[in-house]
């Protein structure tokens, strides 16, 4: 299938590593040019050079006001144009609910919430018919995940926020859609399955509870965001789409 993706530029935030940096390589691998973003210059730098040619890159905080804006206009200026966003942030600080503090709180919500919800409007000033915004959630929009209590809490309201966005942005032709990662095998979820102090015994668990009883790769993610950003998804708004190998309970 041609997912229609060749000379298309997108901007996907939070793509020097993981979820983001997955997608940004299965965008590119289809013909898409693509400015990824990463908090260190170093970082940026490097996963530039790893992406080859038609890829760039920003250093660039979330929770900056003037990022938007600056993201879109180094798009149109290295690649004449700007037809989505993929916005995926580093998930927040784990703990119970009596664990987390005020702090971490705030922190997460400046990143992971407002950030994600500037940018988002942003891009919908400026899309046109065929644009698509991405968000890249958690699977805690639906089911809470234990010991992810911040995640619990933003998560669902941002994946509402995506739905509003989607109606208001639907009469255009400017498409939202939202991905829902569970186990996935990335740094992120090594380091949460760590926290148990048996990571092996803690994954061992956790691929039990999953259908294909395996965790996903950041690859089969990847080619998941690319199909959903691609014009051969353009029937496609509003959804917030389970990558999780069949590990939630309902429908």
């Amino acid at each position: 299938m041609d997912l229609g993706l060749k000379d298309r530029v997108y901007v996907v935030t939070g793509a020097t590593r993981g979820l983001g940096r997955a997608s940004a390589e299965a965008l590119l691998a289809e013909g898409a040019k693509v400015l990824i973003t990463g908090r260190e210059e170093k970082t940026v730098a490097e996963a530039v050079a790893e992406l080859g040619p038609d890829a760039a890159g920003v250093a660039a905080d979330n929770t900056d006001p003037a990022t938007p804006a600056r993201l879109i206009a180094e798009a149109r200026s290295r690649f004449g144009g700007f037809d989505g966003v993929l916005i995926s942030v580093g998930g927040p600080a784990p703990g119970f609910a009596a664990d987390n503090t005020d702090e971490q709180w705030t922190a997460a919500f400046d990143t992971v919430f407002l950030g994600a919800v500037r940018l988002a409007r942003a891009a919908a000033e400026t899309l046109t018919e065929g644009g698509v915004i991405g968000f890249v959630l958690s699977a805690s929009v639906h089911e809470p995940i234990p010991g992810l209590t911040i995640s619990n809490g933003l998560r669902p309201g941002l994946a509402g926020f995506a739905k509003s966005l989607a109606n208001d942005l639907g009469p255009r032709g400017v498409r939202v859609v939202g991905l829902l990662p569970h186990r996935v095998d990335t740094d992120r979820v090594r380091s949460l399955d760590a926290l148990s102090g048996d990571a092996d015994a803690a994954r061992a668990a956790n691929q039990a509870g999953i259908p294909l009883r395996r965790y996903g790769t950041p690859e089969e993610f990847g080619r998941t965001a690319a199909f959903l950003l691609s014009p051969a998804a353009s029937y496609l708004t509003g959804v917030m789409l389970p990558v999780d190998g069949g590990a939630r309970g309902g429908f």
